[in-house]
């Protein structure tokens, strides 16, 4: 018998699996690879051919150890759920304000590049985008839908998120196109393997210079890390939020990839928000408290939302804003550009380890 990964951590899922193959062997696509699930009694779910070569099935424990022996199979992971990272308050939001000045106090504007994005695309990995919403002016579409559906946003969740990024009222690449990737379903929680779905999708179907943003996450999880490394390899900037714990970001996925921008989240005062994972895995801070933006309930709603959920989305844009003006700049030089423009010493109790600095767009 083989050995399943990821079997004993919280959250995984009864008969639900992840299998990756050596891409020497054969692809998940091709006819023996769906002999070899047969083969085992797995049902197919999904099928990875882009960050990853592999599948999600649906099998009993036992078939999936029989499976993980088999000597064309790399690894097989046990599934496990994730969630988004935000949390409802109040108050109205400053976070624009915040990042085009580097110390206190605003200054009530937001100085942004004439470019304002244009000519880049978002992705964003979440719970769908309401696309119609008058904050995205046109500029927003669907994508892909884990869960078989438009990518239409049922939670509240990834329309923020998207508005943040992109909005043209609330968002920092105001001129920037969005794509709904949508991967947590309508209350939020999403599976390794429907996220890995969304990042496979974005692989092999961006177009021009592409920021992907992921504001969910859960326990360390090395198949989710290898997606994004793949996907940031294949030319893609990641922006990933830190996680809401309070603890080391270190211990999370896919806060912990060191490939993609690891967002913890600031107050309006310029501390760490108390909730804010932190630690070496962080690498920027940003606005993430009472943050308001597009909501999905109708095409003018909006809502105020915390969270470092909210604070990665603000790097995604900063991100575009960057990539607009350098088209051919690789996730390296994007991150080596928004560092270099950080404002530096100005989060206070950043936590143990963390980088004091703070987003300014480019």
């Amino acid at each position: 018998m083989g050995v399943i990964a990821n079997a004993d951590a919280p959250g995984t899922i009864e008969d639900s699996y992840l299998v990756l193959f050596e891409d020497a062997t054969f692809s998940a696509a091709s006819a023996s690879a769906e002999r070899l699930a047969d083969a085992y009694d797995a049902d197919i779910v999904t099928t990875y051919e882009h960050a990853l070569n592999g599948y999600e099935i649906a099998a009993s424990e036992a078939d999936a150890l029989a499976l993980a022996a088999d000597p064309a199979v790399r690894e097989v992971v046990q599934n496990r759920v994730l969630t988004s990272d935000a949390t409802q308050i109040g108050p109205p939001s400053w976070g624009l304000d915040r990042i085009d000045q580097p110390s206190l106090p605003l200054d009530r504007t937001y100085r942004y590049p004439d470019s304002a994005g244009a000519g880049t695309t978002v992705y964003i990995i979440d719970t769908g985008v309401r696309t119609t919403h008058a904050d995205f002016g046109g500029r927003a579409s669907f994508g892909y839908d884990y869960w078989g559906g438009t990518a239409a946003d049922g939670n509240g969740h990834g329309t923020h998120v998207a508005s943040i990024a992109a909005g043209s009222v609330h968002g920092v690449a105001k001129a920037a196109d969005v794509v709904a990737v949508k991967v947590l379903n309508d209350s939020g929680s999403g599976t390794t393997a429907s996220v890995v779905g969304g990042i496979d999708w974005v692989t092999g179907n961006r177009s021009g210079p592409s920021v992907a943003n992921i504001s969910l996450g859960g326990g360390a999880d090395a198949t989710l890390d290898q997606a994004v490394r793949a996907s940031v390899a294949s030319g893609i900037t990641y922006t990933v939020s830190a996680g809401g714990s309070n603890s080391s970001a270190g211990n999370f996925s896919p806060a912990r990839v060191a490939e993609a921008i690891t967002v913890a989240a600031t107050q309006s005062n310029d501390a760490r928000a108390s909730s804010s994972n932190w630690g070496p895995a962080v690498d920027i801070f940003a606005p993430g408290t009472s943050i308001t933006a597009a909501w999905n309930t109708s095409d003018t709603a909006t809502n105020t939302i915390s969270g470092t959920s909210m604070a990665a989305p603000h790097v995604a844009g900063a991100a575009a804003l960057h990539l607009a003006d350098h088209p051919g700049a690789t996730p390296a030089q994007v991150w080596a550009a928004l560092d270099a423009a950080s404002a530096t010493g100005e989060v206070t109790l950043p936590g143990t380890g963390s980088p004091n600095k703070l987003l300014q767009v480019p």
